[in-house]
């Protein structure tokens, strides 16, 4: 054992020598999936699924036997080393500067980050200097190229830096039980579900408390466990869970509609929880009860359904949240089945912005 330090040192020296960044490569299945199917013409294709480190691929190097013989060491040493894979992602966000995906994964307590420029996926657990996050929910930019994320558990929001670092909290105090999280950066003020509160709480991006709005009830405005949001073109679209409904409202607070129901047909949505807009304006809603992905259009009308249950790719198990990249791609959290499924517009009307998932 006494040789272990040197054999390791000797082995970092040769396998460390020209390392190529790992490739960021989609799961794509073998069979082209598309909705709707034939014979009418195709909207959406399943682009790419991620789990995890599984999903970076590092080109062959005269390196690759020295990188397997210091991993079989570190193996003797250590132990195997578990792998980097999602658990259970309950929503996650799409940074456009940067191509990251961020994933919150509440099975690991933590935010996985997919960073296909350096060619790896990392970790972030800690929710403050000296603790781990116990029920991450939602993640959203902050000011200042900050990521805030919210924990149900803990009744609080996480500022972190680009790198994971924790910058301090927002909420203590306020928040009883914080989910879903978007942000008006135009104003520079976050949004907040409080869903043991049945409000929407409105912060500046100093932390302060600006604003509450609603309370529990069913009329409109109000709130019956209030779980995800999403914010854009100066409206809040807010996934009023036990409500079965999603409603939406202007940036200062003022009620503007509503769309969803309880009932047991497509476009019913007894239990929405993610809710996201692209690019084009066409509304995302995560229908967890019955494992669908609902898109409407910007007044609420239902154009198509997309998933049903299962675990074969295209099928969800309780999903969760769901964003969009802005452009034509829109990312669902599979909560159940552990991955991300990542899905393409490809309409008359797509745009150039969307990608591919390779």
């Amino acid at each position: 054992m006494r040789c272990l330090p040197a054999l390791l040192m000797a082995l970092l020296l040769l396998g460390g020598c020209a390392s190529q960044p790992a490739v960021m490569r989609y799961h794509v299945p073998a069979e082209p999936l598309v909705w709707p199917q034939a014979p009418e013409p195709p909207r959406y294709r399943l682009s790419g699924i991620l789990t995890g480190e599984d999903n970076f691929h590092r080109p062959p190097s005269s390196a690759q036997p020295f990188k397997q013989a210091l991993a079989w060491v570190v193996g003797l040493v250590l132990g195997e080393e578990v792998p980097r894979r999602l658990q259970k992602p309950i929503s996650g966000l799409f940074d456009a500067r940067t191509g990251r995906i961020y994933v919150v994964d509440m099975g690991q307590r933590a935010v996985f980050v997919f960073d296909p420029v350096v060619g790896r996926v990392s970790i972030w657990r800690h929710a403050s200097v000296d603790a781990g996050f116990v029920a991450p929910v939602a993640i959203a930019p902050g000011p200042a190229g900050e990521l805030w994320v919210t924990d149900a558990e803990r009744g609080r929001i996480t500022r972190l830096d680009a790198q994971g670092n924790v910058l301090g909290e927002v909420g203590a105090g306020v928040l009883q039980r914080p989910t879903g999280i978007a942000r008006d950066e135009e104003n520079g003020r976050i949004f907040v579900a409080d869903t043991r509160a049945h409000d929407i709480k409105v912060f500046a991006d100093d932390g302060r408390l600006l604003a509450r709005w609603g309370k529990r009830g069913e009329q409109a405005g109000q709130f019956n466990g209030p779980t995800h949001l999403a914010f854009a073109d100066g409206r809040l679209y807010v996934a009023d869970t036990l409500n079965s409904r999603v409603q939406v409202f202007s940036g200062a607070g003022e009620w503007l509609r509503s769309f969803g129901r309880r009932g047991l047909y497509f476009g019913d949505t007894p239990r929405p929880k993610g809710v996201a807009l692209d690019g084009a304006g066409r509304v995302y809603v995560v229908e967890s009860y019955y494992d669908y992905l609902l898109v409407y259009d910007a007044e609420g009308r239902l154009l198509l359904p997309l998933g049903g249950t299962g675990s074969k790719p295209g099928q969800f198990y309780l999903p969760a949240g769901v964003w969009t990249d802005g452009g034509n791609r829109v990312f669902v959290a599979d909560m159940f089945n552990g991955r991300v499924v990542s899905f393409e517009y490809i309409g008359e009307d797509a745009t150039a912005s969307g990608g591919g998932g390779q």
